[in-house]
């Protein structure tokens, strides 16, 4: 599954501030990022525990970090190939700008 577009971190932003949805051109990782935005942790995570790719991975493992279930966020890093960051703030906006920049 192939998304491409165009969008800058300040767009999304928008875009999560102004709508209850996401846009359906949005990648299954960055409605994911934009559920999780909006408070609801538990459609960002059946968003991402449909797909197995890598960035759905790293979304993943972001959200059960966030939850606080360390061990299964250690198995979806590790699936990404990725790493958990300081702060969840800092993580979300690193995951948010790498999908963005595709």
């Amino acid at each position: 599954m192939e998304f491409t577009f165009s969008m800058t971190l300040n767009e999304f932003m928008d875009i999560i501030e102004k709508n209850d949805s996401p846009p359906e051109f949005l990648s299954p990782p960055l409605q994911a990022l934009f559920f999780e935005k909006k408070g609801n942790w538990e459609r960002a995570h059946r968003i991402v525990q449909r797909y197995e790719d890598k960035d759905c991975c790293w979304v993943h493992a972001f959200l059960h970090r966030k939850e606080g279930d360390i061990p299964n966020s250690r198995y979806w890093y590790a699936r990404a190939g990725k790493e958990a960051g300081e702060d969840f703030e800092a993580e979300w906006r690193s995951i948010a700008l790498s999908l963005l920049g595709r």
